[in-house]
């Protein structure tokens, strides 16, 4: 397996951070130096050195609380991106993190996860390869937590029979959804909490039970909440904060 895969299955870095770290000669197996491309066996023991964590640990990770109007990633269909929010103009004046905000913390800064351009609530922009990892991907386990307003389509009220479906036995282009936890927060407005990321997920599921969502704002992942981030605004993530 090569050194940089390797050290991104073991949680050490993203794929990124492993190829520069090898360039720079930080990365060694069995006391020697590994190149770019290096193929070693799966249970090599790998050194890093402690330049590196240094390095890493100067990495910073930014909560923005997304406007409708935004996009997550890269401009498009002339809407901006929400990284141009974080400016030391936006820079919530209760941020605690005791940071310096620096120009170089913008370098790299990427989004961990998307909100559509119809959502708001928390946002996540990281330097750190570990949290990408963490809250991206295929096999991300990390609870993303959202108040929805929604109109019921048909006659009544949503069945019960159809908002346990909602928690689980719903599928999306042919692949069955992980369970979910669905309940009413009053009676316009559910709380679904997600360990997983599907594209537009909330509003097609809700779609494929005749609710329409009209409203859909994130206010926690794992176990970092937006509290009272207003709109528009950032800050950094505190060191005694974990996803």
């Amino acid at each position: 397996m090569r050194v940089s895969k390797l050290i991104t299955e073991r949680g050490l870095a993203s794929r990124r951070e492993a190829d520069d770290w090898i360039e720079a000669g930080w990365v060694s197996v069995d006391g020697q130096a590994v190149v770019l491309g290096q193929r070693v066996a799966a249970d090599a023991a790998i050194a890093i050195d402690e330049r590196a964590r240094v390095e890493q640990a100067r990495r910073v990770t930014v909560l923005l609380h997304k406007p409708i109007g935004y996009v997550s990633g890269q401009a498009e269909d002339g809407h901006e991106p929400a990284l141009t929010l974080v400016t030391p103009a936006n820079r919530w004046v209760e941020d605690r993190s005791g940071l310096e905000f620096r120009g170089a913390h913008l370098r790299h800064l990427a989004p961990a996860g998307r909100l559509d351009i119809d959502s708001t609530g928390l946002l996540v922009f990281t330097q750190d390869g570990r949290i990408a990892k963490r809250l991206i991907g295929d096999e991300t386990r990390v609870e993303k937590e959202y108040l929805v307003r929604v109109e019921y389509s048909r006659p009544g009220r949503l069945p019960d029979e159809d908002l346990a479906l909602l928690r689980h036995g719903l599928e999306l282009d042919g692949v069955a959804l992980r369970p979910a936890q669905v309940s009413w927060q009053n009676e316009d407005q559910l709380r679904v909490v997600l360990r997983e990321g599907r594209k537009r997920q909330i509003r097609r599921m809700c779609e494929l039970v005749g609710l329409r969502v009209v409203g859909l704002k994130r206010v926690r992942i794992g176990s970092v909440v937006l509290g009272q981030l207003p709109p528009g605004q950032w800050r950094y993530l505190r060191d005694d904060e974990r996803f």
